[in-house]
């Protein structure tokens, strides 16, 4: 077999920034650099690997990606261009630029893999860095930073430019994860038939485990290790964020992290003197979609795409669910971890354990580049245990973009060759949920709902609902703050009541 066209993983790297002096805080682009640095020195090549490379592809930054998080110290013009400048990579003539996406780190690496495997590229570094910790901190002290770097040239871009929401969900304040994934999670609760208290109490056993991982993981942000029961129990200090969800179960953004994984051929390897030691391989990997928008899906409790990813990419690498010795799952919220484990057949409980790194919460959620912490901590694990398997899954938008890879030491049976998406995709879109109403007036029941909070408590409420014919609509409450407080302490799912249509608006009063 051509050794040219046989890809690997050969370094991995990763850094968590915990300096309180802002002026000797690197910025986001110098810490994304020094985790490539350090991938490079894991492969023991070095300089030599990344001036081999021709590729570099950058993970879009949180401030790039959201209003949110946007920076005020300035923008990377062009980020991979930024990256490849620092690390004297000027063989680098394919520079990426990601859009938006849990997913992507897991994407780019399936695609970068079918291009050794053509001939496209001789390798990729592929990395990303958040620093809004130190973004955070600099706004609430007053302190300027110069994050600017502007360029003469634009990157290409991978990945789906397409925002996660619809206009008549934007109008309805369902604009951004910690909105829509409360919505699963009632729906799941629903679907296990739960009370408020069980499912909380489910909720904080599965990412207590998580929080453990976390515990024992140096580069973790929050090394607590929490209790279920801390996770759980709704405080001062803990409060509700969309409910059912506490602050403990949210993805922690400000935090500064980055990773970065280096592929490359077996000859390059060879030629570098990259110790087969170092070599990790990808025996499956696929990526698929959800309907794009919420309004639109079959339910709140699964996830079709993320059931066929895990098939596909079990089928590719000739195993199965019992075969992996590791897992990360990803797990911004609660949700997308029980979607994940449902479809794919894996027991939350499993004593394999569901992470690696401990997970979005406890470890930290660095923006699009999390699941480069994934591949860069299962590349260790796996290598730690030759021929051990480990399956890395990642989630864009909510509960919308699925990719997936399975990392082994030892080489595949078969040449890389996975099945074209477009082949599978036609099942995930033919699982269409019901009719949506844009403007909806009637007798109508809640379908899921989540309560969103502020500082002060309960702020509005976000629900979908069926109308008498089946249809779907979206709709708030009206502000009631005695309402607000009711739906987080008595259930509300299957509520009957009236909805009415206003102002671009659906309005839902329970009966």
């Amino acid at each position: 077999m051509d050794e040219t066209r046989i890809p690997i993983l050969v370094g991995s790297g990763q850094i968590t920034q915990r300096e309180p002096d802002l002026g000797k805080a690197l910025s986001p682009m110098d810490l994304t650099a020094e985790a490539a640095r350090r991938a490079a020195a894991d492969s023991n090549a070095g300089d030599a690997l990344l001036r081999s490379l021709d590729t570099v592809v950058v993970l879009r930054s949180f401030s790039d990606t959201s209003w949110r998080f946007t920076c005020p110290f300035g923008r990377y013009a062009n980020p991979p261009r930024s990256l490849a400048g620092r690390l004297g990579m000027s063989a680098a003539s394919r520079l990426v630029y990601t859009h938006p996406g849990g997913n992507m780190p897991q994407w780019c690496v399936n695609r970068l893999f079918e291009m050794v495997t053509r001939g496209e590229t001789t390798g990729a570094l592929i990395a990303g860095g958040e620093a809004l910790a130190t973004q955070k901190a600099a706004q609430r002290a007053d302190f300027t930073l110069d994050w600017n770097e502007d360029s003469d040239s634009e990157p290409e871009q991978w990945g789906v430019a397409t925002r996660g929401w619809n206009d008549i969900e934007d109008r309805h304040r369902m604009a951004g994860a910690i909105f829509a994934y409360p919505l699963f999670e009632q729906g799941i609760r629903q679907h296990h038939g739960r009370t408020i208290k069980e499912h909380l109490g489910a909720m904080g056993d599965l990412f207590a485990r998580f929080a453990q991982v976390a515990a024992e993981n140096p580069l973790a942000d929050r090394r607590a290790g929490f209790s279920a029961e801390q996770i759980a129990e709704v405080s001062d200090a803990n409060p509700y964020i969309g409910f059912p969800y506490t602050k403990l179960m949210n993805s922690n953004a400000f935090i500064d992290q980055a990773a970065a994984v280096i592929l490359t051929s077996v000859a390059n390897a060879r030629k570098l003197g990259i110790p087969e030691s170092k070599w990790v391989y990808l025996h499956g990997c696929a990526d698929a979609y959800d309907h794009w928008y919420i309004s639109d899906r079959l339910n709140y409790h699964s996830s079709p795409a993320m059931r066929i990813v895990g098939r596909e990419t079990c089928a590719m690498a000739n195993a199965t669910i019992d075969d992996m010795d590791f897992f990360d799952l990803y797990s911004c919220f609660p949700s997308a971890v029980e979607i994940a484990t449902r479809e794919m057949g894996i027991n939350p409980d499993d004593p394999r354990g569901l992470t690696v790194t401990g997970g979005l919460a406890y470890f930290g959620g660095p923006g699009n580049n999390y699941v480069t912490h994934s591949i860069a901590e299962m590349m260790n694990k796996v290598r730690g245990r030759p021929g051990s398997k480990g399956m890395v899954t990642a989630n864009g938008n909510y509960v919308t973009k699925q990719s997936a890879g399975i990392y082994s030491t030892d080489a595949p049976e078969r040449a890389f060759a996975p099945r074209d998406p477009a082949e599978y995709q036609g099942e995930i879109d033919a699982a269409k949920g019901p009719s949506v109403q844009i403007a909806a007036n009637g007798k109508a029941t809640i379908e899921t709902y989540t309560v969103m909070h502020n500082r002060s408590g309960p702020s509005y409420a976000i629900l979908f609902g069926r109308l008498d014919d089946g249809s779907r609509f979206i709709a708030n409450t009206p502000d009631d703050a005695g309402l607000l407080a009711d739906m987080t302490v008595r259930d509300y799912m299957g509520a009957a009541g009236r909805v009415t249509h206003a102002d671009e608006r659906n309005c839902f009063v329970p009966d």
